[in-house]
């Protein structure tokens, strides 16, 4: 695995974006790695509905609103910030995510929106809106780093140019506008791969093991996650703006504030039952 990465990033190796291709049909490796994070993530919730006196069923319904959510919030996010750039002039690309544009902010947004859905409309829901939310972001990070290989394979969410001796080089075709006479860029995606997978573990564990109150965990994601992301937001090339302010930046903040007020808020509270 070393020698591979060594020679893609020093351009020796040039990627597909695809495992295998069937005339018009091409199972991309971004999909294959979103939905093993996918599985993963669901695996680890699933073994430990126990400590928490979840019915799975209430999962399994809850995980498959979720992701439909996420991926209409992920689709819904992109286009709005797009929207004059490009899909008011291409409209009947709004519904082609298959040619890409989806936002991991609009994703988390849409999973958090069917929770609170699910755990007030569901009759005798064996969890609660908070205590769902945790489980959710005890384990996302770890789909989220899993995901980001897609961004691998893609060429795609690197970073400005670089010389240091991590530099990934990327095709002329998969550069941005601007950066056509520049070869190695800052491997972005590797950066906030690494990142999420130790938020990760520790959020699995705290989850788990040190939270007093429900909303502990999502209130940590919020606040790691989102600093993850805002200094990272900071080196890449395909910024979605509003205006001059990057908006990933710009989210990751309100997050952060987000998550402050709420973790000092659930943790006054009265220790959870587990």
């Amino acid at each position: 695995m070393f020698f591979f990465l060594k020679g893609v990033f020093a351009g020796e190796i040039i990627l597909k974006r695809y495992i295998f291709k069937f005339g018009f049909f091409e199972l991309r490796w971004y999909s294959f790695l979103i939905v093993t994070g996918i599985i993963i993530s669901y695996y680890l919730v699933r073994r430990r509905l126990k400590y928490f006196n979840i019915n799975p069923d209430d999962l399994d319904e809850a995980v498959f609103w979720g992701i439909l959510s996420s991926i209409v919030g992920a689709r819904t996010y992109y286009v709005i910030f797009m929207w004059d750039e490009f899909y008011s002039k291409y409209p009947s690309e709004i519904i082609k995510i298959w040619h890409g544009g989806l936002a991991i902010h609009g994703a988390v947004i849409g999973a958090i929106i069917s929770t609170f859905l699910y755990t007030r409309l569901k009759k005798n829901c064996s969890f609660t809106f908070l205590q769902g939310t945790d489980l959710l972001t005890s384990v996302l990070p770890l789909g989220q780093a899993i995901g980001r290989w897609g961004n691998f394979f893609n060429y795609e969410a690197y970073g400005g140019p670089t010389n240091l001796p991590w530099k990934m080089f990327v095709p002329p075709e998969n550069r941005m506008v601007g950066y056509e006479n520049y070869s190695y860029f800052h491997p972005t995606f590797l950066y906030e791969s690494i990142f999420d997978f130790l938020i990760f573990l520790f959020l699995y564990k705290y989850d788990l093991r040190w939270k007093k109150n429900n909303g502990e965990t999502t209130a940590l994601y919020f606040i790691l996650y989102s600093a993850n992301r805002f200094w990272i937001e900071g080196l890449r090339t395909d910024s979605l703006y509003w205006g001059k302010i990057r908006v990933a930046q710009l989210v990751s903040l309100i997050l952060i504030i987000l998550g402050i007020i709420m973790f000092i808020l659930v943790r006054r509270k009265t220790e959870v039952k587990k």
